[in-house]
């Protein structure tokens, strides 16, 4: 029996061995895959990060090559900051240089239209043609619907040319706002009678007299800003009203040059143009501090404000045409006289409040006071060359130079380092 048993023994054990199952890896061999595991693990990281730190290098060695040396040749580019700042003083500079163009600009037009319209004024006034004059009423009518025109034009620019802009923005200033509109009939109503005051005191003064004397309205503006503004006159101010007055009284003076014009404007017409002018000065003055309260408390634009004070101007007109020149306008009709003469004066007359309104915004008072002595010289020249209707005199000259030298002296600002002064 055993050796039976003994004879089965080994082919068990090969059966064994072939069998299907789970193989083992050997100890050895997985000892070394794991060891060579580790090494890997170790190793990858450390090439990686020697890897990382030498692009890092070679981009920071790159951007030192190309970093921009400042002032340094190669025509490196500047950083962002550098072109930044070259745009910004470049545009400053050039908005300096528009500015100071449109200064000198509104300057210059000011000059042209208060002499041209002194001087067409006069000349349309004394002009001896066949048929009726023209109306000074229905002269200042006209003005002021052209000035509503051009204000109606300039708001319309301002909305980027939209009609629909422009007619919601006129409902809603105008329409929408009947107190604030209502406000300005007190102005316009005075400024229409200072218009046609212009034209009495032109119909019996001179240019170059009625240049002069019509400054006054700087003192009437001056008493009126104290009084309903509160403002505060420097000394410079003070001083300046007085020589302004006494500038006036010597061109006012009595002159031979008045006797040899006496077969043209007697004595009670020079009286007349003489208080005509005083009056349209007092009128200019208390309008225009009114106008400024009005603009100070409210935020419409300065074109709105003309269009209200043109709208009511031109009621006041009517009602003026009405009344004094009624009759003449029923028998020979509203633009009676008109001529190409007339019609400039029209222009003119309605582009003063606007040409005003520019030198405000762009120039200052002194360029300003500049703008209306040029104008009182250039009115002179020309009244004496051009008109022949007045001779200038020592008296006049020296008026005429110490209301110039007031002209100056009001807008002056002497700025001390400490509190200014205001003006």
């Amino acid at each position: 029996m055993e050796p039976a048993s003994a004879e089965l023994g080994p082919p068990e054990r090969s059966r064994e061995r072939c069998s299907p199952g789970p193989r083992r890896k050997p100890e050895h061999l997985g000892d070394r895959t794991a060891g060579t595991r580790k090494r890997l693990g170790r190793t990858r990281p450390a090439a990686a990060t020697a890897v990382g730190a030498g692009a890092a290098a070679l981009q920071g060695s790159r951007g030192t090559r190309r970093a921009p040396q400042p002032g340094g040749p190669g025509g490196a580019e500047p950083p962002p900051p550098v072109r930044a700042a070259g745009r910004a003083a470049r545009e400053a500079n050039e908005d300096k240089t528009m500015s100071a163009n449109l200064k000198y600009l509104s300057l210059g037009i000011l000059v042209f239209q208060t002499t041209s319209l002194v001087l067409t004024m006069r000349y349309s006034r004394t002009l001896k043609e066949e048929g009726p004059r023209y109306l000074s009423s229905t002269a200042v009518v006209v003005a002021e619907l052209l000035k509503i025109m051009a204000c109606i034009l300039l708001v319309y620019k301002d909305s980027k040319c939209s009609l629909r802009a422009l007619n919601r923005i006129l409902h809603d200033e105008i329409l929408n706002k009947p107190m604030e509109t209502l406000k300005l009939a007190i102005p316009s109503g005075i400024y229409t009678l200072q218009n046609n005051l212009l034209y009495v005191a032109l119909s019996n003064l001179d240019a170059a007299t009625y240049q002069v004397t019509y400054q006054l309205k700087i003192l009437t503006t001056a008493l009126f800003s104290v009084s309903m503004l509160s403002k505060k006159l420097g000394v410079y101010q003070w001083l300046s009203l007085v020589i302004l007055m006494t500038g006036v009284a010597f061109v006012q003076w009595p002159s031979d040059s008045q006797e040899l014009n006496s077969k043209e404007l007697s004595a009670g017409s020079q009286f007349v143009g003489l208080m005509a002018v005083l009056t349209a000065c007092f009128s200019s003055g208390f309008a225009g501090v009114y106008f400024e309260k009005i603009l100070k408390e409210t935020k419409q634009s300065v074109w709105i404000r003309n269009i209200q004070l043109g709208f009511f101007g031109s009621i006041f007109g009517l009602m003026g045409v009405y009344v004094y020149d009624g009759e003449l306008v029923s028998k020979n009709g509203f633009f009676q006289g008109y001529n190409r003469l007339t019609w400039i004066v029209v222009v003119l007359q309605a582009l003063g409040g606007l040409v005003i309104a520019a030198v405000i915004k762009y120039a200052d008072n002194i360029l300003k006071g500049f703008a209306t002595s040029l104008s009182i010289i250039l009115s002179t020249l020309i009244s004496y060359f051009w008109l022949q209707d007045f001779v200038p005199t020592s008296v006049f000259f020296l008026g005429a130079i110490l209301v110039i030298t007031a002209t100056f002296l009001y807008g002056y600002d002497p700025k001390p380092a400490g509190n200014p002064t205001k003006a």
